[in-house]
């Protein structure tokens, strides 16, 4: 049961609250303008509380706060605890895909374009999300015929460099050819400006630049010159047909359209800059509690801006509802732009039917989201409540663990750990273990050590503070071991000895027969065949032998790599491959006689000798 803190130690300022559940877990963060005043709301009467709410507050043991100076910093608190600990009672968001974006290699010698997902690094320029690849490769592809830079991978630019002979793309004049000093270093530095110009929508002063090179060339009878002029106008005109208009030249917004009911919603986006939509995203929110509307477009607008925008940020934001507290939003994002940021509801004109445009387009995310949801909701419930009454544990295990060892005749042993949260692998918490105490093959000691080293770290960080809390924070509620009656026994055992036999329950699956020992019972717990809990289970358990045998494999193949030039003093990753390379490989080093390293002018003569020693032992003269 909650117990509500002593009246007045709750301070009247801004902040992030954290309720948290009897096993010191997580189950919903707020934020506040003022702690005390919102705090108070929910020690009353749960029959006036919303249902989500009232359910929150009677799973809830404890209350932190977490004070600070202004209420946006209380709401970037909040933002990046939920995305840190995943709050059951917290919206959650899911993109629907992983949406593609062009890329210009900014941080390299000679920049590069490529279509990219997923993570973005630092230095270079984004241009999207688009929504689909082919249409941005397509363009792409028309855009290199007027700036010809280098698409290829750095492998395939030292191969060509040292080859001396460029590659196709060159000869069909689709790259300038820089891997053979075909081009100039200012000129291609100024065809990435005019790329990255182009792709920001400023398009007018790269049309009028050819249009003035095709004059010239033609005034000067240069008809060869002319006509590739233009014919690169052409596929310029032909990629900015591809981009909508919507506006004037001067205008940068983006437009949120959402679709919701009592459970999700759909939130699609179009990105404007210049008077043209330059990208787009769609994601699904998961409510997680009761939201009103103008609370769901504050999460959907914290979900789009606490993440860095390659597009950079809007002018104005148009949104179908006001947010919940405006004033804070727009003053959150005027500190990230540098100036103002408006948000508004378009009344009239383009910009309503562009948001009746994105609006459609989420209805129909929402609508694709719903006919898989039906099926697969229901099943992950019927799945955890079915593990529920055949295991006999006292509620259904929201949260599941499955851990399993890998080895090769008792070398490079490893055990993972995998986790499931609502039916659903939450990969984010996937742990590996590499096995430190045990000599050979032991598969009953090694999966000892990895259980008492991960609840070990969980009984350490359980009691910290919110903020400080690290990867092992929580418990599972059910613990599976990949295995029989041994495992199992493993599993009680590590329990026992910490004090944690009566919080977590442990099931054993063995592989063989697909048969589940649970403690105290000699026979197998039987499981229907077909039942969803049995798949659920079979799913962790091959994720979690999955998990482990790709670690294995990337220690093996660490050490079957390892370069006899490793672990000398001195010589470093750069030193060793300029060794390497002017000495025309590894072997060649190996066979150097000690002349040969010392008359290397760059190179240390104590690492020279170093080197020596270690290939061939140490010299009976010195």
């Amino acid at each position: 049961m909650l117990n509500r803190p002593p009246p007045g130690t709750i301070p009247d300022a801004a902040g992030s609250y954290q309720f948290k559940d009897r096993h010191g877990r997580l189950i919903y963060v707020g934020k506040a303008k003022s702690l005390r005043s919102r705090l108070g709301s929910y020690f009353q009467n749960p029959a006036y509380l919303p249902p989500r709410t009232a359910q929150m507050v009677a799973e809830a043991e404890s209350v932190e706060w977490i004070q600070v100076d202004t209420e946006v910093e209380a709401l970037m608190l909040e933002y990046s605890l939920i995305q840190q600990h995943q709050p059951r009672y917290n919206v959650r968001y899911r993109d629907d895909k992983s949406y593609p974006f062009l890329c210009v290699t900014m941080v390299d010698e000679w920049p590069r374009a490529m279509v990219i997902r997923g993570r973005k690094r630092k230095g270079n320029r984004y241009f999207g999300p688009y929504g689909h690849a082919y249409a941005i490769r397509e363009t792409l592809d028309q855009l290199l015929r007027t700036f010809p830079i280098r698409t290829c991978s750095d492998n395939k630019f030292n191969h060509h460099a040292r080859l001396g002979r460029p590659c196709l793309l060159y000869h069909i004049e689709k790259c300038a050819g820089p891997c053979v000093g075909e081009v100039e270093r200012g000129r291609y530095d100024e065809m990435v400006d005019d790329l990255l110009s182009f792709l920001g929508g400023d398009t007018d002063e790269v049309v009028k630049r050819l249009e003035d090179d095709m004059a010239q060339a033609s005034a000067a009878l240069e008809f060869e010159q002319a006509a590739r002029c233009r014919d690169r106008l052409a596929t310029v005109r032909k990629a900015i047909e591809g981009q909508e208009m919507v506006g004037g030249r001067s205008e940068d917004y983006d437009v949120v359209g959402l679709v919701d009911d009592e459970l999700e919603a759909a939130c699609q986006v179009f990105y404007v800059r210049k008077g043209r939509v330059m990208g787009r995203r769609g994601f699904i929110v998961d409510k997680a509690g009761d939201l009103d509307r103008d609370e769901l477009v504050s999460r959907v607008l914290e979900r789009l801006y606490f993440e860095e925008n390659p597009l950079g940020s809007p002018k104005q934001v148009l949104v179908p509802d006001l947010p919940h507290n405006q004033e804070l939003y727009e003053e959150w994002l005027r500190e990230q732009r540098g100036s103002r940021v408006a948000i508004a509801v378009p009344q009239r004109g383009t910009k309503r039917k562009l948001q009746e445009t994105v609006a459609r387009n989420a209805a129909d995310a929402f609508a694709r989201h719903r006919l898989k949801r039906s099926t697969d909701h229901n099943s992950r419930a019927r799945a955890l409540n079915d593990l529920q009454e055949c295991l006999g544990l006292p509620e259904a295990p929201l949260r599941i663990e499955c851990y399993d060892m890998s080895h090769l005749q008792g070398s490079d042993y490893v055990g993972s750990m995998v986790v499931m949260e609502d039916g659903l692998p939450r990969k984010s918490e996937y742990r590996r273990f590499k096995v430190r105490t045990v000599g050979g093959n032991d598969d009953y000691a090694a999966m000892e050590e990895v259980l008492t080293r991960r609840l070990t770290n969980y009984l350490d960080e359980r009691d910290r503070p919110v903020e400080e809390k690290g990867k092992f924070a929580y418990p599972p509620q059910l613990l599976v071991v990949d295995g029989g009656k041994g495992q199992l026994g493993v599993a009680e055992r590590v329990l026992a000895e910490l004090g944690l036999d009566g919080e977590i329950f442990p099931a054993g699956l063995a592989k063989e027969f697909e048969q589940v020992y649970v403690p105290g019972r000699a026979a197998p717990v039987e499981i229907p065949r077909p039942s969803e809990s049995l798949y659920l289970l079979q799913r962790i358990r091959d994720e979690s032998h999955r998990f482990a045998n790709d670690y294995h494999r990337q220690l093996r193949g660490k050490r079957m790599t390892k370069s006899s030039l490793d672990g000398i003093a001195g010589l470093g990753p750069t030193r060793r491959a300029r060794l390497v390379k002017e000495m025309g490989g590894v072997r060649a080093v190996e066979r150097a006689s000690l002349d040969d390293l010392l008359a290397l002018s760059w190179l240390p003569d104590a690492v020279a000798h170093s080197i020596y020693e270690k290939l061939h032992g140490p010299r009976a003269d010195r």
